[in-house]
């Protein structure tokens, strides 16, 4: 087996050394394609700065790896080889912080980029709604201002019959509760009006939205659709600051407070118990209206105590950056931009194992007995071993006549010959027994 391991090793020797200067290849390929987006300046200049770098990436981890495979494989004591093997885990962690993630920039940059401007576009559209919903909530006091002013105006009519004070005629009630209705009803129609420049605003930011949406789903270049992105998000925080500054419930909660402090009770124009009872009228209507102006002042602080919106502004990302941000998003791109560098590592732990098999091959077996294909390999090799000394024993001799020489040296190899013999008859005999 362990010669059958041996061959296999040196004839996959040109293999992994083919195999190497691929993976290093590539892995300068995709560095200098990392590299570039990262550089600015002259053309020129971050062209050959780029080759540069990705050379020597692609230098450093050909050698790296080069040198763990020739000399890890072949170190038996397991401390060396710790020492190696922590050599190696240091080794991949600096590939990984000068080219991986760079590789990993190159293979996913513009989908990356693409990822950010999807996330902008959600963020940018939840804060145009959120806008909206705080420009249109002031919308919700509509119907309490109405309610306030048709109240007063039926109040007013009332009175014009005797209701209030029990005397026909529109004296200083009716024109009280008129005037109270009459503010009422100018404060429900600026608030009403107030929807239709909400609305028109609100469609303006939807245009910007459809228009981001479809720059993120191009197919152009993406730093020119990433510049363009950026001018729609400006239009489009234009529009939200617009939107918060739509809204009428400030107004609202200021006239609400004006009912009640600039609230002026007429003197009572009737004679006798008449200016009594329109004074008794005017007091409960200026109740009335504190109440009223009570409930839309506190439901108006309610709408304005929604913190404001504050959209962050754009911020354009380089590939290297974005594939950073967005890692968790590109797991298969990472995992493949790793792999290149450290796929050697796979190569350098079969080595390890092939090797240790052949050392145990080749260590000497301690036992009680032998097979007779064991006694004879040992009998070949121990007369390969004496006819070998024998050899360099005679060359280290000085140089003496040919019969001088042929006499001591034939019965000193004639005697391992017939011992030979005898062993190996011994051999076949015990075998056939």
């Amino acid at each position: 087996m362990s010669i059958a391991l041996r061959d296999g090793v040196s004839a996959l020797e040109v293999t992994t050394k083919v195999t190497l200067a691929v993976l290093a290849l590539a892995s300068g390929v995709y560095t200098y394609l990392g590299v570039r987006d990262l550089l600015n300046g002259d053309t020129t200049i971050v062209f050959f700065a780029a080759v540069i770098y990705s050379v020597a990436v692609s230098i450093g981890i050909y050698a790296f790896w080069t040198f763990l495979m020739r000399f890890l494989p072949h170190v038996p004591d397991s401390k060396s080889r710790g020492l190696l093997f922590a050599c190696m885990g240091l080794g991949s962690l600096m590939i990984i912080a000068m080219s991986a993630w760079l590789n990993a920039s190159a293979l996913a940059g513009a989908a990356a980029i693409q990822q950010h401007l999807s996330v902008s576009v959600q963020s940018y559209t939840r804060d145009l709604d959120r806008s909206h919903n705080n420009a249109l909530a002031a919308q919700s006091l509509l119907p309490d201002i109405q309610m306030a002013s048709t109240r007063f105006a039926r109040l007013s009519d009332a009175e014009k019959a005797g209701s209030l004070t029990g005397t026909t005629g529109s004296g200083t009630v009716v024109q009280l509760l008129t005037q109270m209705s009459n503010q009422l009803d100018n404060l429900g129609k600026e608030v009403g009006g107030s929807a239709d420049k909400v609305r028109v605003l609100y469609e303006q930011g939807g245009k910007h939205l459809e228009k981001m949406r479809e720059l993120v789903s191009d197919r152009g270049p993406i730093n020119t659709r990433s510049d363009a992105f950026g001018k729609e998000t400006m239009g489009l925080m234009g529009v939200i600051a617009k939107l918060q500054q739509t809204s009428v419930a400030p107004s609202v909660k200021r006239a609400a407070d004006g009912l009640v402090s600039g609230f002026i009770a007429p003197a009572a124009g009737g004679r006798g118990d008449l200016a009594d009872r329109q004074t008794s009228v005017v007091g409960k209507v200026e109740q009335a209206v504190s109440a009223q102006a009570k409930a839309l002042s506190d439901a108006a602080e309610k709408i304005l105590a929604v913190p404001v919106v504050e959209p962050a502004r754009f911020q354009p990302l380089s590939t290297a950056e974005a594939v950073l941000r967005y890692a968790g998003d590109f797991l298969p791109s990472w995992a493949g931009a790793i792999s290149i560098d450290l796929m050697p590592a796979v190569l350098v732990l079969i080595l390890c194992v092939v090797q240790a098999r052949i050392r145990e091959e080749n260590e000497p077996i301690a036992g009680d007995s032998m097979t007779a294909a064991q006694l004879l390999t040992a009998l070949r090799l121990a007369r390969e071993v004496e006819v070998a000394q024998h050899a360099r024993r005679a060359a280290e001799q000085t140089p003496v006549a040919p019969a001088e020489v042929e006499a001591p040296l034939q019965p000193a190899a004639q005697a391992p010959a017939d011992e030979n013999v005898t062993a190996l008859a011994t051999a076949r005999a015990a075998k056939k027994e």
